[in-house]
């Protein structure tokens, strides 16, 4: 054995590790057995999970286990802030798909905080007989019970972003609701001219979908909330004091001032991960809606000039490495794809949910992979959809009006006073004779320019329906 190595035990045998190293074997055996997607553990779940081993500390330690090793108990709660808090991170090397329902995650979690508290104790790594992985460190727990009760952690405090996100993306569609409030356009239905409105007012729909994901968002939180912590290995609480069953969802619950609440039934909330798919359905409604909008800011800016070109969406970049001076609606199109992943890996997520069996889903780590990806994405799609595209949009005013006087969907809103047949008379002759609705209105005498204009007004295109004249 090298000077530089220490030698640590399994019953599969033996592992040499340099001494520097906080992981033990269990992660070594890991990494040689998961080289799949390049991508370690995400950061918010190992966070999260110290918050869970810190729970579990304290509440060991407060039903009197380690009395009299006092300055262990310390180090071991400084080893988990200390993760907890990101100080940690890049030692925990797992890959993020991994067999063993998250065993491989949750024992390079165990090691590094076990190894970091021998160091705050000025003891060597590798220690074990001081401060122990599984005897110290997880002890009452199970993978099978801190890993998904960490993920929840992580999801809750990932979809806290998301919302404030989504509530600013928001709230930026309004503000563009009153900006554009006077700005007539073509409305159109199966992508063919239809009825005027405002540019106003599908900013405000924009904001109100949004409005209505962002409580679904919230909401998510009480699906979240309710964890098997402390039901250890299938949720029987095998190995666990009911004491400590009893009160270290309390303590976690007291240390994260989120409010979580153990399960009724902790063998049922073992078995099942279908919560992770009711709320990976949530975001991909708000992933649906964006893809909507997206494709509408995309259209609407189109051409410039050989396009609807009704609204000017800001320039990021240069569009092209050919055609000089063109501008691709960049921000949209990134959020758009960003969207259809989250469609994707839903899809995924309800696959790994239904394939548990019996008391176990041995998928999490899939499922983690995928929701956590999907609400990152999601957060980091509405911030850039809001402060680099939404914020600065501006109107072509004379395009929009351009359009409303040559299209034959003003004629829609003067049927209610000369009627329906008159009307749909009034748009084949402007599409035979290529004459505009205002023209044919003034040549054959049928409403002064006045009533005319004031039909096709901000104010007329805003109200619900039209008053019938007394």
């Amino acid at each position: 054995m090298s000077n530089n190595c220490r030698t640590e035990q399994d019953f599969l045998g033996y592992v040499e590790i340099a001494k520097e190293k906080l992981f033990g074997i269990h992660t070594c055996r890991a990494i040689e057995n998961f080289p799949i997607t390049g991508r370690v553990v995400h950061t918010e779940l190992i966070t999260a999970y110290a918050d869970v081993k810190l729970a579990c500390i304290q509440t060991l330690h407060d039903l009197g286990h380690w009395a009299d090793e006092e300055k262990k108990v310390e180090a071991m709660i400084q080893a988990c802030q200390e993760m907890a808090c990101g100080k940690l991170n890049e030692h925990v090397h797992v890959d993020l798909l991994q067999g063993g329902a998250g065993t491989s995650t949750n024992m390079n979690v165990n090691e590094v905080i076990a190894n970091r508290a021998l160091e705050i104790m000025s003891l060597e790594h590798g220690n074990y007989a001081r401060v122990s992985p599984l005897g110290d460190i997880n002890l009452y727990q199970s993978t099978n019970d801190t890993y998904p009760t960490a993920l929840k952690l992580a999801a809750i405090r990932l979809l806290n972003v998301l919302e404030q996100n989504v509530v600013n993306l928001q709230e930026s569609f309004q503000s563009k609701e009153k900006e554009f409030a006077d700005v007539v356009k073509i409305g159109r239905t199966e992508m063919q001219d239809a009825v005027l409105v405002t540019l106003g007012r599908e900013m405000g729909a924009y904001a109100e979908a949004l409005s209505r994901d962002r409580w679904r968002i919230y909401k998510c939180g009480e699906r979240l909330r309710v964890i098997n912590l402390g039901g250890t290995a299938v949720g029987t609480g095998l190995g666990a004091s009911k004491e400590y069953i009893f009160r270290v969802t309390e303590t976690l619950r007291n240390n994260t001032g989120i409010g979580f609440a153990r399960a009724e039934n902790l063998l049922e909330n073992t078995q099942n991960a279908d919560v992770f798919v009711e709320v990976s359905g949530i975001l991909k409604a708000l992933a649906a809606a964006l893809i909507k909008i997206c494709t509408d800011l995309r259209l609407m800016s189109s051409g410039p000039k050989a396009g609807f070109g009704e609204v000017i969406l800001p320039a990021r970049q240069a569009g092209s490495s050919i055609m000089p001076g063109k501008i691709n609606p960049v921000i949209p199109e990134a959020v758009t794809q960003a969207a259809m992943l989250c469609m994707g890996n839903d899809q995924v997520i309800a696959q790994a949910a239904a394939s548990g069996n019996f008391e176990l889903n041995a998928f999490l780590p899939l499922i983690a992979a995928c929701l956590l990806d999907n609400i990152k994405m999601l957060a980091a799609s509405c911030d850039i959809l809001y402060r680099l595209c939404v914020k600065g949009i501006e109107a072509d005013r004379q395009r929009c009006g351009s359009f409303v006087e040559n299209s034959t969907a003003s004629v829609t809103a003067l049927a209610a006073v000369i009627g329906y047949e008159k009307a749909s008379e009034l748009a084949t002759r402007s599409q035979k004779e290529n004459k505009t609705i205002r023209s044919l209105v003034i040549e054959h005498n049928l409403m002064s320019i006045e009533e005319f204009d004031l039909l096709i007004s901000p104010e007329s295109v805003n109200q619900l329906g039209f008053r019938k004249k007394k």
